[in-house]
């Protein structure tokens, strides 16, 4: 009995370990944590099938209560037995599974046990069914908690089990006196070891799901504390100075060599190892970071080949990039670099996607504030354009002037400065108005600016009629002329012309103001659109803001661009044709 117990052992041995590499992989973990459908079941139900084979085919063959061989058995004589590990594997699929896995693992094992010959073998197609149906209800009821049977239960569902297998065996002999002598021998040596090994992959399969759930937990709690110091950063956007600041708080965090942002184009940040060479402010060198940013999807790279970088001094070796994306567009990537040569771990990609998704977000509420605060200082522009004592005096004195020389040109004018302070105040409630609303307000200042200096500039449109109706930013048009006519001529009295078009390129609304001015001073081309510029004539922020609100509502594809020479410069923008509301849509990014 001692010698059967023994090779017993040995037998359950190769099952453990076949469940430990079982548990360990990830597929097989994801399919765990889904028991209760029905594609799981099944494949379940193939799993446990091949164990229970397994188990049949390594048993210790048994011959008038005497052990003659252990070996892989595919056929035993019609006197022989087998005493083998088959119940644990149908007590533990049906106590994972329910009832469905249980019986049909129970039918397979027995069809099995009966292909292989023996004594009685019907008896055990009978045993292996009602031992799945057992073990399945106990599971079903823990499924309903979804919970797992604990390590005690375990051990008295195998005991209990195995009794009932003995029982069986008893029940349906052909030759009862010799099924008791047979019970007698493998009885006590069965049921330690069956119950012994369920209790054993129960605590295999209660171990790895708790070590996964500490892993998330300690996941979870790195990437809230990185949260928490990264907050006030990208709501800001996703810049050089943002990105600087997070990428060397995700380094003194976390155990990466080192850590990279990047935007569609450029490296923003990179801090650690290989930073000689992956510079802030030069373009992306690497080709994982391209792919990225054309597919959208998580990357990793397990040799330096595979990150493609092109610097023969690199010392990265791994590295996860992960997109950074507002609203299903990618604006960037997340890049953890590794200089050591081993595997990249779940909770190293678990946790870059999970920031990547928090960054994302980050930048989408900044986004948000950005135009918030955008649209506000619109509006105290345009409520400080009302009230502006050179502005009003002067247009009130050119009325004044004009009403004994020409009370109906005085009257226009008078039209004019209403329309425009109306149209200021409309634009400052609104995301975006008509192009017909803007032309028209861009038409009343001109008025206005052309009364006090008469032939000292002329302004032509060209509108696409087509495009009256399709919306634009409030005041886009009128900062651009305006900042012309200011700024364009210097002291030229005569020959100033300005150009306003208005077209459709394909699914875009071209938009660009061109004038034959002296162009820009290159001292100030550097920040035109970025920063305010330095202005006898206001606060110098008007095309920085206008640029803002264009990137901050469409997208860097609808920001400002210029071109300037000698003779003359010409502002321009492309901004998407929607066919829903733009306002809805721009209430919605």
């Amino acid at each position: 009995m001692f010698s059967l117990f023994i090779l017993l052992v040995e037998r359950l041995g190769i099952i453990i370990l076949l469940a430990y590499i079982l548990m360990n992989i990830p597929y097989f973990k994801r399919i765990m944590a889904n028991r209760s459908s029905w594609s799981t079941k099944v494949k379940l139900v193939v799993v446990f099938g091949i164990f229970a084979m397994c188990s049949n085919i390594t048993g210790i063959e048994i011959r008038h209560n005497h052990i003659i061989s252990s070996q892989i058995f595919l056929h035993i004589e019609r006197d022989a037995s087998l005493a083998n590990t088959r119940v644990l594997s149908i007590s533990v699929a049906g106590l994972i599974g329910g009832p469905f896995v249980g019986i049909f693992v129970g039918l397979i094992s027995g069809i099995s046990r009966f292909m292989i010959g023996g004594k009685d073998v019907y008896t055990y197609i009978i045993s292996s069914g009602v031992i799945g149906l057992l073990s399945g209800f106990y599971g079903y009821l823990s499924l309903r908690k979804s919970s797992y049977p604990t390590i005690k239960q375990g051990i008295i569902i195998g005991i209990v089990l195995e009794a009932v297998q003995m029982i069986c065996i008893i029940l349906f002999a052909s030759n009862t006196a010799n099924a008791i002598e047979l019970v007698k021998f493998i009885a006590l040596p069965m049921m330690l070891v069956n119950s012994l090994g369920t209790a054993i992959f129960l605590s295999i399969i209660l171990s790895t799901i708790e070590l996964e759930e500490r892993m998330k937990a300690i996941q979870t709690q790195d990437v809230l504390n990185l949260t928490n110091e990264t907050l006030p950063y990208f709501r800001s956007g996703l810049t050089e100075k943002s990105a600087q600041q997070v990428a060397q708080i995700i380094k003194d965090t976390m155990k990466v060599s080192a850590v990279s942002i990047t935007n569609k184009t450029d490296i923003l940040a990179h801090v650690g190892a290989g930073s000689d060479h992956h510079t802030p402010k030069k373009k992306i060198i690497t080709d994982l970071s391209k792919d990225v940013i054309k597919t959208g999807k998580m990357k990793h790279a397990h040799s330096r080949q595979e990150i493609g970088c092109s610097h023969p001094g690199c010392p990265l070796e791994r590295a996860i990039v992960v997109p950074l994306e507002s609203k299903d567009e990618v604006i960037g990537t997340l890049k953890f670099y590794f200089t050591e040569q081993r595997d990249l771990t779940i909770a190293e990609r678990n946790l870059a996607e999970g920031l990547a998704k928090i960054f994302s977000s980050q930048i989408e509420l900044g986004r948000v504030d950005i135009q918030s605060k955008l649209l506000k200082d619109a509006e105290i522009k345009s409520l400080h354009a009302q009230v502006n004592p050179h502005f009003f005096f002067n247009a009130i004195n050119t009325i004044s002037a004009l009403i004994r020389v020409d009370a109906m040109k005085a009257r226009e004018l008078l039209l004019s400065l209403s329309h425009f302070f109306r149209s200021n105040l409309q634009g400052a409630r609104s995301n975006t108005i008509t192009v017909d609303s803007e032309i028209q307000q861009v038409k009343a200042y001109l008025n206005l600016e052309q009364a006090r200096f008469p032939e000292r500039f002329n302004v032509s449109f060209s509108i696409d009629p087509t495009c009256l109706d399709e919306k634009v930013p409030p005041f886009l048009i009128q900062i651009l002329v305006e900042n012309a006519i200011k700024h364009a001529f210097q002291h030229r009295k005569t020959d100033n012309d300005v150009l306003v078009l208005v077209e459709k390129n394909n699914e875009m609304l071209h938009i660009k103001v061109q004038d034959n001015g002296f162009g820009i001073d290159q001292a100030k081309i550097e920040a035109i659109g970025k920063t305010p510029v330095d202005s006898t004539s206001g606060t110098g922020s008007a095309l920085e803001n206008l640029n803002r609100r264009l990137i901050s509502l469409f997208g860097t594809s609808s920001a400002l661009h210029f071109n300037t020479g000698n003779n003359g410069t010409l502002f321009y923008c492309d901004i998407p044709i929607r066919k829903d509301e733009t306002d809805e849509y721009i209430n919605h990014r």
